[in-house]
């Protein structure tokens, strides 16, 4: 198998012209039979990589996904776009579960999702070991993981896949993981030799915003008045919050939903499905919500308290602007909330070792929240990706506070910890360098090293401040499994060694402090998105199939589909195919609907005099259509006679009929088609014209080229 059968399946099946950086090498990978470990942020293209392989090799893909949602909606979505794809989970009954072993065994499916309980469960094996399969797909890998954010121990079970079928491929993706719970990950699953890929986290359309939580309704009532009829999710830590703030936000005029684990099955499902099929536009919901829906028109994240860690927060972010176009993330934070989560850490069941391990990673996030440094920055270097300028699209970077050159604190600061063994968390080294007395300084012999007291210039709580902003640039990084120690990075020896500078932002004095929190508390989000008219009737139109057909609108559209729709208004189905995310099944079933209703928009927007891409080709071709002579349209259109023929030729050419031959016979097309290959495209009509030496028509060459495009196009539709 070659990448240029994935290709053509991207393009037929999911309607996109190219790969997004780094799936097509581990399309590869896969291809190749080697294992793979994939990092890619939400709405980064997982899928894809493990989709595409799935389509084109022989046998049947098994998907491990953590939820039932999750599987659902994303078999919606493969048979939204033609694909074979099912699921067994606790859903099914007997019954139908049997027709998916029946579709399975007959090779009618090519890609089957499983949750990893029922994977590893004794009923479940006879089945797996009947089938031929082509890869193990295990998403959301990090829950593998006692280092991640979401550790389950059902994951851990999933070794066996490697031992019981050691030639398929095993490819472990996950949109949050750090160092650590990478390697723990191939550790776990027992890959051999796996090829390691780690794209950018980078998601430059979503706006990253934090203000402390004070008069937090005040503003997200503001906030939401700025983004009338937009979906968006408001996570809150208590379930008691999920439900009186939807209230609250209900009798303001809003209508929203509220999703918590409290509801019933059925109750929790008709959110879910109200949310995805665009009826309730707002839903307040723990974190559980929205891990499984692949929704892509989410415009806005809104978190009501600070998120237990950075992972978390930056995946819940991501079920934000999934397709690509602008979305923004507000984070509401206070003291409060780390003092509430801390007690649920402590009152938990959790191993000492998990109970450290959540705690370092929630002061890690309040330090995010505090931090005066480039939101996207901070977020990158904590997964290891190196972003050496500012984002200019959050809070910091619209805002910047006043900077110094911080080369020479963080000089000493570094040196220190080095001086140390990097054996130290941050208190300690701020004690070391302010030169604390603390006995346990001079029982590890601290206060004889070159550095001790070295920063006296700087109080406790700003030497935090300023400790913190070299963990977020990534000069330093906390090593979690060894005790939450500081370690000095690459980028940190070349400011201690090679005299690299830094800029660092001044500790803010208590009033000054105290001012930008209550400016931030005041200052408004801004609304992004484009939203014209058009673009509004293809939504309407999406809800309309999406309700006649039993589907979340965004399986028949994205919003950049429709965006992109609106901006090149295709009127013909090969128009329409080059619009990304239309593939040959969705021309199929929604094309006719969308193009009539485009070319709708066309024709009311020209009858009011309105210049309008497209229209041209389409009023002369209506006229056409409605049987009148050719010289009276060029008449009523005040154009020439040769200008309508061209018209035509292109109405044509994306798949119209109209009668030629007035102006050429099948044999005129055939002769000059013969000869196209001596010219270069675009095409120019005077010099076919003279190559014939004035044999054929201008009409005839123009016929004779659309006839060409037409039957190439659909060629290349098989």
């Amino acid at each position: 198998m070659t990448l240029t059968h994935a290709r053509e399946v991207l393009k037929k099946v999911f309607g996109y012209d190219a790969f997004r950086p780094l799936q097509a090498e581990i399309i590869q990978t896969v291809y190749d039979r080697r294992d793979a470990l994939v990092l890619m942020p939400t709405g980064g293209g997982k899928s894809i990589c493990f989709q595409v392989p799935a389509l084109t090799l022989e046998g049947t893909a098994v998907v491990v996904s953590p939820l039932i949602a999750l599987m659902k909606d994303q078999v919606e979505s493969l048979r939204a776009n033609g694909a074979s794809a099912a699921f067994i989970n606790s859903m099914l009954d007997a019954s139908a579960a049997r027709n998916v072993e029946d579709d399975l065994l007959a090779g009618r499916i090519k890609l089957l999702y499983v949750s990893p309980e029922k994977l590893v469960s004794q009923s479940f094996q006879p089945l797996l070991r009947r089938l031929k399969i082509s890869l193990f797909a295990i998403d959301e890998a990090h829950c593998i993981s006692a280092w991640g954010h979401d550790f389950r121990p059902e994951y851990t079970q999933l070794k066996f896949l490697k031992e019981q079928f050691p030639d398929v491929p095993v490819i472990a993706l996950t949109a949050t993981a750090d160092k650590l719970t990478r390697k723990d990950i191939a550790d776990q699953l027992q890959l051999h030799d796996p090829a390691i890929y780690i794209a950018s986290f980078d998601r430059p359309n979503i706006s990253l915003t934090v203000r402390p939580g004070q008069k937090k309704f005040e503003q997200i009532v503001e906030f939401l008045k700025k983004h009338p009829g937009q979906s968006g999710i408001i996570y809150c830590l208590a379930r008691k919050t999920c439900s009186d703030l939807s209230d609250k936000l209900n009798a303001r005029g809003f209508k929203t939903g509220f999703y918590h684990a409290e509801l019933s099955p059925r109750e929790r499902n008709q959110v879910q499905e109200d949310f995805i099929n665009d009826r309730v536009p707002v839903i307040c919901a723990t974190i559980a919500f929205g891990m499984g829906i692949d929704k892509s028109n989410v415009r806005f994240i809104i978190h009501y308290n600070l998120p237990r860690n950075l992972e978390g927060y930056y995946q819940e972010v991501g079920r934000g602007g999934r397709d690509g176009l602008p979305a923004e993330a507000l984070l509401f934070f206070s003291y409060q909330d780390v003092m509430a989560y801390r007690q649920m850490v402590e009152e938990g069941e959790a191993s000492a070792e998990q109970k450290e391990l959540k705690i370092a990673k929630l002061d890690r996030m309040y330090q995010f929240a505090e931090a005066p440094v480039c939101r996207r920055k901070t977020v990158l270097h904590y997964f290891g990706e190196a972003f050496d300028h500012n984002c200019n699209n959050c809070d910091v970077c619209k805002n910047p506070p006043r900077q110094f050159d911080g080369t020479t604190a963080a000089q000493k600061a570094l040196s220190a910890l080095l001086r140390m063994q990097e054996k130290v968390g941050m208190n300690m080294l701020v004690d070391v360098l302010r030169g604390s007395r603390r006995r346990e300084i001079s029982e590890l012999g601290y206060d004889q090293i070159k550095t001790y007291g070295a920063g006296r210039e700087y109080g406790f709580d700003e030497w935090q401040f300023l400790i913190s902003q070299m963990l977020h640039l990534g000069l330093i990084e906390i090593a979690y499994d060894e005790k939450n120690c500081l370690k000095v990075t690459e980028a940190g020896r070349a400011v201690l060694y090679n005299n690299q500078k830094t800029n660092l932002a001044l500790p803010p004095k208590p009033e000054e402090k105290a001012a930008e929190k209550a400016a931030a508390a005041r200052t408004p989000g801004r609304t992004q998105g484009l939203r014209d008219e058009l673009f509004d009737r293809l939504v309407a139109l999406r809800r309309k199939i999406g309700q006649q057909q039993g589907v979340p609108p965004y399986i028949v559209f994205s919003d950049a589909t429709l965006e992109e729709m609106a901006q090149k208004r295709p009127i013909s189905d090969a128009d329409l195919l080059f619009v990304s995310g239309v593939g040959e099944r969705k021309l199929q079933l929604y094309g006719d609907a969308f193009i009539e209703e485009i070319r709708r928009f066309v024709r009311e927007k020209s009858g009011e005099g309105q210049s309008v891409q497209g229209s041209t080709y389409l009023l002369t071709w209506d006229m056409y259509k409605a049987g009148r002579p050719i010289n009276e349209i060029a008449r009523a259109r005040e154009i020439s006679t040769t200008t309508v023929v061209s018209h035509l030729a292109v109405m044509y050419e994306r798949g119209e009929l109209v009668d030629f031959s007035a102006w050429a016979s099948p044999e005129t097309l055939d002769f000059i088609q013969g000869a196209l290959h001596q010219f270069e495209e675009p095409y120019q009509l005077k010099e076919i014209y003279e190559h014939f030496e004035q044999r054929f028509s201008y009409e005839a060459i123009r016929f004779a080229i659309a006839d060409a495009k037409r039957k190439k196009w659909k060629q290349q539709q098989g």
